[in-house]
């Protein structure tokens, strides 16, 4: 079983994934180990090579074991989705912390009050669950992750609104 752990960079996902006693193969790695198609020199990051990626991920998965896909664009790949989610604030502060430049801080901050991850996951998978990690600490993060995996608990998306916490420069 294939589950996607999705969010904006910055809301938790390599951390809480490290925690989750499933097999987890991390996207970004493999991008950065061959799987692209160049580079986006005006948003600086690499491009992912989509089909060489499935491709991988059908090599490295088992159909008899969860596995987790962990990256900000898993949820092109699974049909479960987990979207992480985190105050712009916090997220604006995880970023500089990160030394990302403040152009891609704002556009992730501003993707983060969109919910443009979330929106894409709904449009992607057929069941997507949505945590607000942002007072919560990895390993409650990643109890919760167990126990929708489990089927114990739902998190449907929608619950969450980031908007408020925006302050937009529309000059």
């Amino acid at each position: 079983m294939l589950i996607a752990l999705t969010g904006t960079p910055g809301t938790g996902k390599t951390t809480i994934s490290r925690l989750l006693p499933y097999r987890v193969i991390d996207l970004n790695a493999l991008v950065k180990n061959g799987l692209q198609e160049g580079f986006d020199p005006r948003r600086g990051c690499l491009v992912a090579d989509m089909e060489g990626l499935e491709d991988k991920i059908e090599e490295l998965a088992d159909e008899k074991e969860v596995t987790v896909l962990e990256g900000h664009f898993s949820h092109h790949f699974a049909p479960l989705a987990i979207v992480l989610r985190v105050a712009p604030p916090v997220l604006r502060e995880r970023l500089e912390l990160r030394g990302y430049r403040e152009e891609k801080i704002k556009e992730n901050a501003e993707a983060e009050a969109l919910d443009v991850i979330l929106v894409e996951a709904v449009e992607w998978c057929d069941v997507v669950h949505e945590i607000d990690t942002t007072d919560r600490s990895p390993e409650e993060v990643a109890d919760l992750i167990i126990k929708v995996i489990q089927g114990e608990i739902k998190l449907p998306p929608g619950r969450i609104d980031w908007m408020g916490e925006m302050e937009f420069d529309l000059g």
